[in-house]
């Protein structure tokens, strides 16, 4: 007898995400002899740096292994607090930060403590793969933002303005973004901006997690920085997993206006109480140490999103805008090949290559290759797609 009368209905249309789905396949796959070549990760291949290995275990020799403050530990709220000041130019205080475990906690309890049934949530698509389902568990309606890769998947702020009504509540920004390695321009933001003072009932998270890799000539740019008037209205979720490869360590926060943090705090303190201690050490000597490890990993990726975007646009087959942040390229299949879960099947099976379809990502003609690999890899990788797409077209 089926048991799913008794699951809620709240996740019973949960979807598993298909990039840990593919990558665990390609890993199993690879487990039982199978050639196979994987630019599916999704996460740096570098090893954290020492010191901050060294901050963990110190703190796991002096005994930093108890409870802590659900909101997170005192020191690094204020570390993080003055990094948004000095290097954001958004001011803030340790009353403005919680700690989470990881970004996806930090967006998950955003969205519970402001989104409603019924409230519309704006996402440009593409985008990462999570948004639509923590909005769906807050009860909320995902309303895509469609890009086009034709246009680099800039966002119009009149098609923005086009999809606001009266249950718009929330509006999502990623930049660099995942999967497309789009990086936001300043005046981009100074007409979003414009758009959210016409409409005072926006709110805005902007989903920064990979400011620090993006190339040379790129800046990033915080919203709540370009327009101090709304940052009342301005929530920032950010971590240490892609810029000091802390994936696993599971340290993200959420930073906003005090009053929302402190709703945050609340639900964390009856959900999963405090993150790691002897991590949150980790992260803090991570913000305090120095900043030659995320340069050296920044130049590396940019590197290897050069040689992943010049190997991609010699096939033909695909097209691609290329990009100036994170660790992704987000190609366009052509329209006489599958769609992106059919060719993401066929280049496992076919040739031994794993890529995450566009479909996760909202994008059913695009396909996501990613450059934390190595440049080896990535070689091999454009090799094993020609190949495909020779045998396709």
């Amino acid at each position: 007898m089926s048991k799913s009368h008794l699951i809620s209905e709240r996740t019973q249309e949960l979807q598993l995400s298909l990039t840990l789905e593919i990558s665990a396949r390609a890993k199993l796959l690879k487990k039982e002899g199978k050639d196979i070549c994987s630019l599916s990760a999704g996460e740096p291949d570098f090893d954290t740096p020492n010191y901050i290995v060294n901050a963990a275990i110190e703190a796991l020799r002096n005994g930093i292994t108890r409870y802590g403050p659900a909101a997170g530990d005192p020191e690094l709220r204020e570390a993080i607090a003055q990094k948004l000041t000095t290097s954001n130019n958004v001011p803030s205080k340790a009353e403005n930060i919680l700690i989470t475990n990881g970004g996806k906690q930090a967006i998950f309890n955003l969205f519970q403590i402001i989104l409603n049934p019924g409230d519309e949530v704006l996402i440009p698509s593409p985008y990462w793969l999570s948004y639509p389902e923590i909005a769906k568990l807050a009860g909320a309606i995902p309303v895509p933002l469609h890009t086009s890769p034709k246009d680099g998947f800039k966002l119009s702020s009149e098609k923005l303005e086009e999809k606001i009504t009266n249950r718009t509540k929330l509006l999502i920004l990623n930049s660099p973004c995942n999967p497309t390695g789009r990086v936001i321009q300043k005046e981009e933001l100074i007409s979003i901006a414009e758009v959210l003072r016409r409409n005072k009932q926006l709110l805005v998270m902007t989903d920064e997690i990979y400011e620090y890799l993006i190339s040379e000539n790129e800046s990033h740019h915080s919203l709540a920085a370009i327009a101090p008037d709304l940052r009342e209205r301005i929530f920032i979720v950010n971590g240490f997993a892609k810029a000091w490869a802390m994936t696993g360590w599971r340290i993200g926060y959420l930073a906003g206006p005090k009053e929302f943090i402190k709703t945050a705090i609340a639900l964390q303190s009856q959900s999963t109480s405090n993150v790691c201690s002897f991590a949150q050490r980790g992260a803090l000597a991570a913000l305090l140490g120095p900043k030659e490890s995320i340069k050296t990993m920044s130049r590396s990726y940019n590197e290897r999103r050069e040689i992943l975007t010049k190997g991609l646009n010699s096939i033909n087959g695909i097209s691609l805008i290329p990009q100036k942040g994170a660790f992704y390229a987000f190609p366009e299949l052509a329209p006489s090949l599958p769609n992106s879960l059919s060719f993401c099947k066929l280049a496992l099976e076919k040739v031994g290559l794993a890529i995450i379809p566009g479909i996760a990502f909202g994008e059913d003609r695009c396909v996501r290759l990613s450059c934390a690999v190595s440049e080896d890899t990535i070689k091999e990788g454009i090799a094993r797609l020609e190949k495909l797409i020779t045998q396709l077209i």
